[in-house]
């Protein structure tokens, strides 16, 4: 997501408020229903281009925009989603556009803040990205879900039986609106987005490791440890198998790709003869 100057300035308004709400309740329900509240909303600003675009006009006064929004929902959602709510609509965004996108980030962020308190963002990150390594590694499925003359409640039927029972309410919550509202985003690529936001949650830095055989837990908390040495801050791993690379690791953070992989030093030869 890439906010211009202003609409960063709003998030991190609506942000704050939210992180104040959340900080003032010990209720992890009260955080999901605010979460799924915000992802309801985030649905009909995506169908209602008019809604949207007054929302987000910078040229009307932020009260009047405040009582668009509270005739709107005062009543239909909890008191909280409406603070947050009231946060988004008197700022000032550069765009209806990236206003939406705002309350995306918003509502994820409530659900992470929910699973953090509940203790469950490890599990929340982790089943994040071995669903998306699922989706990735199946054309058929990813066929399936970017066609878009199927059916959406189709495409989040089929996600759930895949995922029913095996993974937390929050994580249900964000695949289940991620396949709602792709957004001209790849399943694979939005699942992999959403665990890279579980991990900054932590405050951590997102390893992305290709292995050719499988890790043992000891590599992985060695390779964890030597990260982190190196890039002076704590790293998440998530690993995946990969036997094309022949032998190695191939370790990918942020932009910076670190390749040890037996495949990527014969694509360097072979470069380095080329030239």
């Amino acid at each position: 997501m890439t906010l211009h100057a202003a609409s960063r300035e709003a998030l991190a308004a609506a942000e704050l408020r939210l992180l104040e709400l959340a900080d003032a309740t010990a209720s992890t329900d009260e955080l999901a229903k605010l979460g799924e509240e915000l992802f309801a909303v985030l649905g009909l600003l995506i169908e209602q281009r008019t809604l949207r675009g007054a929302l987000a006009d910078a040229s009307s006064e932020a009260a009047g925009r405040e009582q668009l929004l509270n005739g709107l929902f005062a009543g239909k959602v909890s008191d909280a989603t409406l603070q947050v709510l009231a946060a988004v609509a008197t700022a000032r965004w550069s765009s209806p556009r990236e206003l939406v996108d705002g309350v995306e980030s918003l509502a994820r962020t409530a659900l992470l803040v929910r699973a953090e308190g509940a203790g469950q963002l490890d599990s929340v990150e982790d089943e994040l990205f071995r669903l998306g390594r699922i989706v990735a590694g199946s054309h058929e499925l990813e066929l399936l879900l970017a066609d878009p003359a199927g059916a959406i409640d189709g495409k989040v039927a089929l996600v759930d039986s895949l995922i029913r029972g095996k993974v937390s309410t929050v994580t249900k919550t964000l695949v289940d609106q991620l396949v709602r509202n792709p957004r001209g985003v790849r399943l694979a690529d939005g699942l992999a987005e959403l665990a890279d936001l579980a991990a900054k949650r932590r405050q951590r830095s997102v390893a992305h490791v290709r292995s050719a055989v499988a890790l043992t837990a000891e590599q992985v908390d060695r390779l964890t440890a030597t990260l982190t040495t190196i890039y002076s801050r704590p790293i998440a791993l998530h690993v995946e198998v990969d036997a094309s690379l022949g032998g190695g690791l191939q370790i990918k953070i942020g932009d910076e790709v670190i390749d040890g992989s037996i495949a990527g030093r014969l694509a360097a030869l072979r470069r380095n003869l080329a030239t």
